[in-house]
């Protein structure tokens, strides 16, 4: 996926398809769950870069299947060099849509019990996902200037995943970590059980 930024000038100086510049999203980490607990990004681990190489951060997340039925997917940041204590302060919001199997039930929502007043726990991401065979989320999760000194750090998330009653749910949570130090580590979770499998992708964007 290739995001290239254009104005006027740039576009009138294309004469052919293979003067397009190349893209300026690059992937800097794939992580793959296994039964695990938690599934982390720590700046300077395991070539994990978060810092103020890239000013905008995208995870994606690709088919993540929880271990338990009714799991929320959540996630937090760490702004500890030391100990990565996730439990950074936070103000989000958190809208949804969702469309039954059956079609009897349909609707848009804000979920106030989903969002977050300065708390330092979690954030969901998602509801309640199902654990069939066949169940699972995906979506993703921009970050942006997660090393700025001077401003708090914004994110945007888009998550679909199947409810464990059988709809498609569509969860849209927003905020930011109020804070002015360095998000340097995130790290996902389900509300209940481990994840049992799925993939986790890092990119970073340049000139965005």
């Amino acid at each position: 996926m290739a995001l290239v930024k254009y104005n006027n000038n740039s576009l009138s100086a294309i004469t052919e398809a293979s003067s397009l510049p190349t893209g300026t999203m690059t992937l800097i980490k794939e992580q793959t769950a296994s039964a695990d607990a938690t599934i982390s990004f720590v700046d300077g681990t395991s070539d994990v870069v978060l810092d103020n190489t890239y000013p905008i951060y995208l995870f994606k997340f690709i088919n993540i299947h929880p271990a338990t039925d009714q799991g929320v997917f959540q996630f937090n940041g760490s702004d500890d060099d030391s100990s990565h204590s996730y439990d950074v302060t936070k103000t989000t919001t958190f809208h949804e849509a969702y469309q039954g199997e059956d079609d009897s039930a349909q609707a848009t929502q804000y979920k106030t019990g989903l969002d977050l007043a300065q708390s330092t726990g979690f954030q969901p991401l998602s509801g309640d996902c199902g654990n069939d065979n066949d169940q699972g989320l995906s979506g993703e999760l921009w970050l942006f200037n997660p090393s700025d000194t001077t401003f708090v750090k914004h994110f945007l998330v888009k998550i679909n995943f199947a409810h464990y009653a059988n709809y498609t749910v569509v969860n849209y949570p927003a905020g930011y970590f109020n804070t002015t130090a360095d998000i340097t580590a995130i790290q996902f979770k389900y509300s209940t059980g481990n994840i049992d499998s799925g993939t986790f992708k890092l990119y970073g964007i340049k000139d965005s």
